[in-house]
């Protein structure tokens, strides 16, 4: 049984369609509540939120702190971190529960899963990093927060769970997981291309790259975010 856990800070764009593919998993009993942890919206998110019987909540500060106190609220065994903008695939909830029924009879160790990255646009740019986000994961292990992120409540408490920050807190969870408690799944988790094509794929990725590099370099987070923008 899992608790789905959801940040956003104005995300009426795609928050509807996010809620609307865990709608199955829902009804199978897999999904048994979804928290929304809100930042601040000045638009429609709550209101979607509502309507959809969400438990929605305020947590300023940024994503790691939203993330922190959604996990606090849950009360399943299971937690599923989201973005706003991220759609899980039909049949992501058949390999979630495999993954969930192999951890919980002690078949497997308490692992962590994330899934496979993919973007909401056509063209030669998205395939390409699609490709390369797939090699990262392959050879680190280090999927970014549009990638969704599933674990036993149990692994998130022994690990620590999320850290107080406004940014980068999806790599450092990767981090404190490690490489070898982290599985990637093969549905899909599909992604809002739009903070691409605003700045350029390659523009966008090469600004991500950099902030990868000053978190591994210990650069202060406060610093890594005003370079993020």
């Amino acid at each position: 049984m899992i608790s789905v856990i959801i940040p956003t800070l104005n995300a009426q764009s795609g928050l509807a369609a996010t809620l609307t593919a865990l709608v199955p998993a829902t009804v199978e009993g897999l999904v048994r509540e979804v928290i929304v942890v809100d930042g601040g919206s000045t638009d429609k998110t709550a209101a979607i939120a509502d309507d959809a019987g969400t438990h929605f909540v305020t947590r300023s500060g940024g994503r790691g702190y939203q993330l922190l106190a959604g996990a606090h609220r849950a009360r399943f065994p299971w937690l599923l971190f989201l973005h706003a903008d991220t759609v899980l695939q039909p049949g992501w909830e058949r390999e979630a529960t495999a993954l969930m029924e192999a951890v919980d009879r002690g078949k497997r160790p308490l692992t962590a899963a994330a899934f496979r990255f993919a973007l909401d646009d056509v063209g030669f740019g998205p395939r390409v990093l699609e490709q390369l986000v797939r090699l990262r994961c392959a050879l680190f292990r280090l999927p970014y927060g549009d990638q969704g992120l599933l674990l036993p409540k149990l692994l998130y408490t022994e690990i620590g769970g999320f850290s107080a920050l406004p940014l980068m807190e999806d790599v450092d969870i990767a981090r404190k997981l490690k490489r070898r408690r982290l599985t990637m799944l093969q549905s899909r988790a599909v992604t809002a291309p739009r903070r691409f094509k605003r700045s350029g794929y390659l523009r966008r990725s090469a600004r991500n790259l950099t902030c990868l590099t000053l978190y591994f370099l210990r650069v202060p987070n406060s610093v890594i975010a005003r370079f993020y923008g």
